[in-house]
């Protein structure tokens, strides 16, 4: 196929409308990744959860991270399927499938725990119906774009995934604001409507199902359940677990992270002998995928848990300290991200144009850098920050997001022979969305361990000072830091309920109590030992941002499969 050709099966126009319809597709689906994370706190108080209740953090971690789970153990299937069905027809089925849990989600219909397991399986359902449409968005972009726009389209789309993040925190900060969780689900749901009919009367099969194919039944067991081994591990690792403030001797987590591993490597194996694999290993010997995936993995890496991060920090701590309510911290939490998303908006699209004449290398590598800056300079702020340095900082690592995420996709996509963009497609998403929920595993180890350091002391501290026994001080101060870190998240403040459920409250005097139960004690008791656990995730960040760098630097000559030949072209 010549630089300039299209599809020969669509029309000129075709590859717009395959652009517009996919870019929809993974819009609707990052945003809904997002919107919760910001919404909770409506969302709790809706299905009258106390957020300090037994099991509440295990389900809490469920209805977050349900939906990216489900996305990611089964990205690579669909991929897979795709090659074998037809990348439309199962993408279409992905709008549908999310739409459903979209609507289930919204009517949720019990309360307390009943309704937290309820929203668990429509988010999974969800996730589902979102791993149709990862797996197979940048799979139609390739198949419809010539090479020498596959980087504009892929970016645009790409700006889409990212940038879906992050409107969904605006989104959900405004949604929360009318104080209805429903509408939290319920948007999703004609831009679902829409999106199915639209793409399956616009979208076409422009390349060949793979003939004769066979489903690889052992290797998508063992990677299921390896995937699902190591994400459950880490998850449930940053409990509490007996006397200790995380659960990493937790037998079930052991067990969970080993035998994770072993299938891993079981599948490894597997995919080695196996005649049609699921994940085709031969494709890593291609290194500009190779190098693509692995900075894409590093990337995500650094980035993937910086919403929770930066929502805790503004949701449960800088807002209220100045003054603002609970009802409206998700909103203006919401609002203090704009300029992430700005920074990423406006280097996407750019990097993305300018990569398919100059190719990835230099973009991706910038991008990288200045990322680790931005996490650098993210790292020197206050607790109590000037507004105007902390936009400053976000728009420089959105635009160094930007930079690195349109020509990275584009390199990767461009390098896979037809018949494999689907697979590869899944393969890329795969390592992306592992990448974030390692990443969320790891931010919230790394800011547990630093609060399980200074906030028994911090505690104590600041209770005894105000009047509470020493003996009640100390029995709230060693609690574990998670409940501390999910009440901030929350913006939920936890002493009214322990002092009461201790029974001190009652015998504290009154001008005392007031303090203590006041919104601005529990974000100032937490401050500082939180900024220490910060700073530690965002020096993670930073390294993982340069090795990303320094992998994306070595990627090598833009590389562009051809179905004739494979050659490279000079930078």
């Amino acid at each position: 196929m010549s630089p300039d050709a299209t599809p020969k099966t669509a029309s000129p126009h075709y590859k717009w409308i395959a652009l517009s319809n996919t870019t929809l597709g993974v819009l609707m689906a990052t945003i809904n990744q997002s919107i919760l994370i910001i919404a909770l706190p409506v969302i709790f108080n809706g299905l009258k959860v106390n957020p300090l209740a037994s099991n509440q953090t295990g389900l809490l971690l469920w209805v977050l991270l349900g939906f990216n789970i489900a996305t990611t153990v089964l990205l690579v299937l669909f991929g897979r399927l795709s090659d074998m069905f037809g990348r439309v027809r199962l993408y279409n089925m992905g709008f549908l499938i999310f739409t459903i849990g979209s609507v289930l989600a919204a009517l949720t219909w019990s309360k307390g725990t009943a309704g937290e397991v309820e929203l668990i399986i429509f988010r999974i359902i969800q996730g589902i119906g979102g791993g149709f449409l990862f797996a197979n968005g940048a799979a139609i972009l390739t198949d419809a774009f010539p090479e020498n726009q596959r980087g504009l389209a892929l970016g645009l789309n790409q700006v889409a995934a990212v940038g879906g993040g992050i409107i969904g925190l605006l989104i959900g900060g405004a949604l929360a604001a009318t104080g209805n969780w429903r509408f939290i689900f319920l948007v999703n749901v004609p831009v679902g409507l829409l999106g199915t009919v639209w793409a399956y009367i616009a979208l076409k099969e422009v390349n060949k199902k793979a003939a004769k194919q066979h489903l690889d039944i052992w290797g998508n067991i063992t990677l299921t359940l390896g995937l699902l081994g190591i994400m459950l591990g880490l998850t449930y690792g940053i409990m509490p677990y007996n006397h200790h403030t995380m659960g990493w001797t937790n037998p079930w987590v052991l067990t969970g992270l080993i035998g994770g591993v072993l299938m891993l490597g079981l599948f490894v194996l597997i995919e080695h002998v196996t005649e049609q694999p699921l994940f085709n290993l031969k494709l890593f010997k291609i290194w500009p995928f190779t190098a693509g995936n692995l900075s894409g993995l590093l990337a995500s890496l650094a980035r993937g848990g910086l919403q929770f991060m930066l929502i805790i920090w503004l949701q449960g701590i800088y807002l209220p300290l100045h003054g603002i309510s609970y009802a409206r911290t998700p909103l203006i939490a919401g609002l203090y991200t704009l300029p992430q998303m700005i920074g990423f908006l406006v280097a996407g699209p750019v990097s993305g144009i300018l990569s398919d004449r100059f190719g990835a290398r230099i973009f991706a590598t910038s991008g990288m850098v200045l990322t680790a800056l931005g996490f650098f300079l993210m790292a020197t702020l206050p607790v109590d920050f000037n507004p105007w340095m902390f936009f400053t900082y976000l728009f420089i690592i959105g635009a160094g997001m930007g930079l690195f995420a349109s020509p990275n996709s584009a390199a990767i996509m461009n390098s896979l022979p037809p018949q494999y963009r689907g697979v590869g497609s899944g393969m890329r998403s795969t390592f992306t969305n592992a990448g974030s929920m390692l990443s969320m595993g790891l931010f919230f180890s790394v800011m547990i361990a630093g609060l399980a350091q200074k906030l028994p002391h911090a505690m104590l501290t600041g209770l005894t000072r105000h009047g509470v026994p020493l003996a009640g001080a100390v029995q709230i101060s060693h609690l574990p830091p998670t409940a501390s870190l999910f009440a901030a998240l929350l913006g939920y403040n936890p002493l009214q309920n322990l002092l009461q459920q201790f029974g001190i409250l009652q015998h504290m005097p009154a001008s005392q109590a007031s303090i203590v139960v006041g919104q601005r004690f529990f974000p100032t008791l937490i401050a500082q030992p939180f900024m220490h656990g910060l700073v530690l995730a965002f020096t993670v960040s930073l390294i993982m941002s340069l090795i990303a760098a320094v992998v994306s630097l070595f990627r090598g000559k833009r590389y562009i499969h051809r179905e004739s030949e494979s050659s490279t072209e000079s930078k």
